[in-house]
């Protein structure tokens, strides 16, 4: 079984080391050889995510929304840099910029998440869920592999917290009041 915060590690582990190997490279085939199937797990990890554990840590999480937000954010980021490597010759300066770029997105990306969203979930999310969306994180990836079928554009985080919240129902009504009438005396 599979929890989903080890999943979501494995292939933050995973990213780690393809990068280094990135290190040991020299010619651009080479370098287009092992960049191409990262910058795909990269552009996967994170639809991957968006579709099956932001959506559960909004409902749950004790500062959800602002770890989801600032996600989605490093998430686009990523994807942008990710597209424009794609853009550019492997091993030119540009792609070198552009890989850089999604290098250190990513990094950032992934200590913030380990340390917040990921802690988060772990200590409000039952093992039986975590094991659940373990496996839901793992059949999403298999059912796009290659990264077939994804969107790769950005997604507007503000967006996206609005219609996670809206899908579980919790919407904040515009009337907060509990209706019992005002506390002053009259």
């Amino acid at each position: 079984m599979t929890d989903i915060t080890s999943a979501i590690l494995d292939d933050h582990d995973r990213f780690r080391r393809a990068f280094a190997e990135l290190d040991d490279l020299a010619t651009p085939d080479e370098l287009a050889r092992a960049w191409e199937p990262l910058a795909t797990l990269l552009d996967l990890h994170a639809a991957a995510e968006e579709a099956v554990f932001y959506p559960e840590l909004i409902q749950r999480g004790t500062d959800a929304e602002d770890e989801t937000l600032d996600a989605v954010g490093d998430h686009n980021e990523i994807r942008d840099a990710v597209a424009e490597a794609r853009r550019h010759p492997a091993g030119s300066a540009a792609w070198r910029a552009a890989v850089r770029q999604a290098r250190t997105a990513n990094s950032e990306h992934m200590a913030e998440e380990e340390d917040d969203a990921l802690a988060d979930f772990r200590r409000h999310a039952d093992p039986g869920l975590r094991e659940e969306l373990g496996r839901r994180f793992l059949a999403f990836k298999a059912e796009h592999e290659n990264g077939e079928g994804i969107d790769t554009g950005d997604v507007d985080p503000e967006r996206y917290v609005a219609e996670q919240e809206q899908k579980a129902g919790n919407e904040i009504p515009d009337d907060v009041s509990l209706g019992i009438g005002g506390l002053k005396e009259q």
